[in-house]
């Protein structure tokens, strides 16, 4: 599975979202199994079903993410992009991307009682691995128009702001 993974970050998401793999204690999985046998353990899904299935959601995400160079042009051109920080406190007050706002229950329920499909939402994490997860939740609420920064943060000072500040966790 740590291959799998490797190779489509979302695997885990797509594997709860389709056959309740991975979600919990008792329908996890370890890291050194292989994907025939959380399969076989779960019902002897197919394993080219499954593989079929990671796959096709890889790509869905693919088309959630944003660069940081798109997403530079595009707060040029549309000033009214919401940019939602999903990363700890401390990350955001250590360095964020200017206009960005910190992921709160406040916040959170401010963007669904909003519920405006036509003002743009962008996830920014810290390298791009949880950012897809909070893109799904509000996708999964019914907003459309939500993307998510590909790299994240990091990425963003790399490409887009090489001033900003880079750091790394633990």
């Amino acid at each position: 599975m740590s291959t799998v993974l490797a190779a489509y970050p979302g695997a885990q998401r797509a594997l709860f979202r389709r056959y309740h793999i991975g979600g919990c204690s008792s329908c996890g999985f370890q890291p050194t199994e292989t994907l025939a046998q959380v399969c076989a353990r779960n019902g002897n899904l197919e394993v080219a079903e499954v593989l079929a299935h990671i796959q096709s959601s890889h790509e869905q995400d693919a088309k959630i993410l944003i660069s940081p160079t798109e997403l530079a042009v595009l707060r040029k051109q549309d000033p009214t992009i919401r940019l939602l920080d999903v990363r700890s406190r401390e990350e955001f007050e250590a360095v964020h991307i200017e206009g960005s706002v910190l992921m709160s229950q406040d916040v959170t329920r401010q963007i669904m009682a909003d519920g405006s499909n036509t003002t743009p939402l962008v996830i920014v994490d810290h390298q791009g691995r949880s950012g897809l997860d909070a893109a799904a939740y509000f996708m999964g609420h019914g907003l459309q128009n939500v993307r998510c920064l590909r790299g994240g943060i990091d990425a963003w000072a790399q490409e887009a702001d090489p001033n900003m500040r880079r750091y790394k966790i633990g």
